[in-house]
């Protein structure tokens, strides 16, 4: 019987929670419609500061092991408060591919072939007043490091699916 009236206490808040005020992406407040879910993370379009900030922040760790200049091709970015995750594909530019034996990670024998998968990474963020910061990242991590604690706690937002 707790079940149901649980799962009735659910079905009644989430219409009432999406008519609650949001921000828009531009900081103007705008209404929800009923059917409208509220969002947990957005994305930061392309050409924006706030987007230009998070790849900034992240350049000079994919520089120190993959060597420059580097550009991201953005598969995943997500923003929720001041907690950000990233998961891009570092590339020359003009899209040329990073030849991984090249690079200073491979040449110090912190890369090698059959302990990652490519040079794809994967970011933590934590915005530190206007600035965001990579708290933990990985280059070529051949799994979801970032599943479960101590990162749920603290980028759940932003990794949800990954939290269980």
């Amino acid at each position: 019987m707790k079940l149901g009236l649980v799962l009735a206490a659910v079905l009644v808040a989430v219409p009432l929670a999406a008519q609650e005020m949001s921000k828009s992406k531009k900081g103007g407040a705008k209404v929800l419609e009923k059917h409208q879910a509220v969002p947990a993370w957005y994305e930061p379009e392309r050409g924006t500061p706030e987007r230009k900030a998070l790849m900034n922040a992240l350049r000079p760790l994919a520089e120190a092991d993959l060597g420059d200049p580097v550009e991201f091709v953005v598969h995943d970015l997500r923003v929720s408060g001041d907690r950000a995750f990233a998961s891009v594909q570092p590339q020359r530019p003009g899209g040329r591919e990073i030849d991984l034996e090249k690079t200073p990670g491979y040449i110090r024998g912190d890369f090698s072939y059959d302990m990652m998968d490519g040079t794809h990474m994967q970011a933590l963020y934590v915005r530190s007043g206007d600035t965001w910061v990579v708290m933990e990242h990985s280059i070529g991590a051949m799994d979801v490091w970032y599943a479960g604690e101590p990162f749920c706690s603290s980028w759940g937002p932003v990794i949800a699916e990954f939290c269980y």
